[in-house]
């Protein structure tokens, strides 16, 4: 139904000139607001997954084990391995992530878990990405067998450039208990620990990632859940 200007102007004329002005201030900031949820759902990055912080007290229990609360049903022998990345970045988050990844033509994060450094995200917070708690592939491995690899290994981000800077203590600590917890869910050993530096022709996770001394704290995580 339409309603004459004639009649919209005797409706204004009944009110105050306050309620005019409030009137006027909420359709505007009711059409701001429409216009700045439609760039907003325009350009988020997918980053439907979850955060999981570190335990406040190092002997406190571990909230890993909430990873496994998939959407999607983890197939017995789906996954072949794990893939370890850096960011190439000293600061960020997996929102940083993702946006970066979108912005190269992906369909959000391309990896399954992202690792916080204290820069941008909590030291030692695990994200969980959709593809994981949807049994996606990733897209994190470059080279040419990138398809089949992304099919099959798990990536895992630790926030950081590990060509300019040691990762810290609580990054690895949480890193290798999470990527230990994989591997013992998903009846893998140590030996299907991978950097990407080990499948293409990059420096990720970069020369200061501790590699042996991760993979003595993946094996002690496993040895931990083994002795359950």
């Amino acid at each position: 139904m339409s309603i004459s200007p004639d009649a919209i102007r005797t409706t204004l004329g009944r009110l105050g000139r306050a309620q005019v002005v409030w009137l006027s201030l909420l359709g505007a900031m009711t059409g701001v607001g429409g216009l700045l949820l439609a760039l907003d759902g325009a350009r988020a990055p997918r980053l439907d997954g979850m955060a999981l912080a570190r335990p406040i007290a190092a002997s406190g229990p571990s909230a890993i084990d909430l990873v496994f609360d998939t959407r999607a049903p983890i197939e017995e022998g789906r996954w072949d391995g794990v893939v370890i990345h850096h960011s190439g970045s000293m600061l960020g988050s997996a929102a940083d992530v993702a946006a970066a990844h979108e912005a190269r033509g992906l369909h959000g994060l391309g990896y399954h878990f992202v690792i916080g450094n204290g820069r941008g995200s909590g030291d030692g917070e695990i994200h969980v990405g959709y593809r994981w708690l949807d049994q996606l592939p990733g897209a994190h491995v470059a080279g040419e067998n990138a398809g089949a690899l992304n099919r099959r290994y798990l990536g895992v981000c630790l926030i950081g450039d590990g060509d300019r800077r040691p990762f810290g203590d609580t990054q690895l600590a949480r890193s290798a208990d999470l990527v230990g917890a994989l591997l013992s869910q998903l009846g893998l050993g140590v030996d299907d620990v991978l950097t990407h530096r080990d499948l293409a022709p990059v420096s990720s996770p970069g020369v200061r990632f501790p590699e042996a001394e991760f993979r003595e704290r993946v094996r002690s995580a496993l040895a931990t859940r083994a002795s359950r």
